[in-house]
């Protein structure tokens, strides 16, 4: 990592053309690049309208005066540490958008002695300085990303500290139910009342019930913040761009009657009850000799071995049946049902199957329930080769060590358990990171925040 006693300054506003940028300066010299871009001194607590000066000269020492080119006018924010989002001084300059505007601005900031910051390091010093915790700072980036109203409530609650007072109540449980069987373990075992062990037990159980809660939590978190991936599989015509389309509401995918129209996969953003999905249309399966379709093929064969849910369409007397190890995360789907006829579809009528016409919406919202029902699944059921955030990590480790190695009628089994569960759980809330940590997560972050 580099120092962070210097100032740092960076456009904080999204690319491109728009009404208002922000420049945002943090660290000791932020007031002192402030006077030099505006002439004026920051005034804490006011919204000062200045002009924001510049020069033609590129050389010019960062001690020397900003010449006398009127940049733009705009609106200078001051903030005195620790009472800013970094916990540093904080200038903001408001100057009109665009991309010219905001780059002479951040220049003259440059010029005027600070440097340009890292991506994320705004909130990288906001947490080292004690502003945010490292779930809140998180949480910033989930707030950024978020796709749906429900991943940003989810990011909401982490950024407020909730998740962090989950952490801290499982650990608060587990400490007290620890320090019960570490005083058991000093007294005679005699001298325990009847009903200890039952009522441990209970304890215990109820410990894990917790931890399964805030595991289920926690995976919903992953998903909200990544996305799910759907793809949509099957044969070629078997309806899958026109089901595509049905399910944006737009004509996104190119539907012909001509097997192989799709030959590369198409990739949409769609919010389902709150779970933003990335929906895949992807090339039909089926052998081929054109090596561009084979192609498709095969990516869409990688696409199906890493979805969270496939929807596997065709017609009623041809939908593949999936692969033993898919079976839970496939939907299987009977495509261009309007097309049937009355006795053909009570003939293919069974629990497993969807009936679903892209034409005329029929089956559209149960298609979506069904979707919505795996992810929920999905979130509930470990996976041991599904990757899982630190904290989910973290309360998938202390359930294992109370479920595989704590017979609650083993006092000394039980306590050592509890006392690993304690380490863990109170390391999600504690203040010790290492370098490689902060580093993964902060460059995660865009340039300004």
């Amino acid at each position: 990592m580099v120092a962070r006693n210097d100032t740092i300054a960076a456009i904080a506003t999204a690319p491109g053309r728009g009404g208002v940028a922000v420049i945002r300066v943090s660290g000791p010299d932020a007031f002192v690049v402030a006077e030099r871009l505006t002439n004026k001194k920051p005034q804490v607590g006011r919204v000062q309208f200045v002009s924001f000066r510049g020069t033609d000269d590129r050389r010019q020492a960062p001690a020397d005066p900003c010449g006398p080119l009127i940049l733009d006018e705009g609106l200078l924010l001051s903030f005195k540490a620790p009472h800013s989002y970094t916990g540093e001084d904080v200038v903001e300059f408001q100057c009109h958008g665009g991309t010219v505007t905001p780059q002479r601005i951040l220049a003259a900031c440059l010029a005027a002695g600070a440097r340009l910051a890292r991506r994320g390091e705004f909130t990288e010093r906001a947490f080292l300085n004690g502003k945010l915790a490292l779930d809140q700072a998180e949480s910033v980036l989930d707030l950024i990303d978020a796709k749906t109203e429900r991943a940003a409530d989810v990011a909401l609650k982490g950024l407020t500290g909730q998740r962090d007072r989950e952490a801290q109540t499982l650990y608060e449980q587990a400490i007290d139910i620890s320090s019960e069987v570490e005083h058991a373990l000093d007294i005679d075992e005699g001298e325990l009342p009847e009903s200890f062990l039952t009522s441990l037990a209970a304890r215990v159980e109820e410990l894990k019930d917790s931890l399964r809660s805030a595991l289920v939590r926690a995976r919903e978190g992953k998903i909200l913040r990544e996305g799910a991936l759907v793809v949509l599989a099957g044969p070629p015509n078997a309806g899958k761009s026109s089901l595509m389309n049905a399910l944006l509401g737009e004509h996104r995918a190119i539907v012909s009657e001509v097997a192989g129209t799709t030959r590369d996969s198409i990739e949409e953003w769609l919010d389902l009850d709150g779970w933003p999905v990335r929906l895949v249309d992807t090339a039909g399966l089926r052998e081929t000799a054109d090596a561009i379709e084979a192609e498709g093929v095969r990516r869409s064969e990688r696409l199906i071995e890493k979805a969270a849910v496939v929807v596997e369409l065709g017609s009623a007397d041809a939908v593949r049946q999936p692969a033993a190890d898919r079976r839970e995360a496939t939907i299987t789907v009977v495509s261009k049902c309007d097309l049937l006829s009355a006795s053909a579809r009570r003939d293919a009528t069974d629990s497993q199957r969807l009936f679903v016409s892209a034409k005329t919406g029929e089956g559209l919202d149960a298609l979506k329930q069904a979707i919505v029902d795996k992810l929920v699944k999905r979130a509930e059921a470990f996976d041991e080769e599904q990757s899982m955030e630190s904290r989910a990590a973290a309360y998938h480790e202390a359930l294992s060590l109370l479920t595989s190695d704590a017979p609650a009628a083993d006092l000394v089994l039980l306590g050592n358990a509890l006392h690993r569960a304690c380490e863990i759980l109170g390391a999600e809330f504690g203040a010790v990171y290492s370098e490689d940590l902060l580093d993964r997560l902060f460059s995660r972050f865009c340039v300004g925040k």
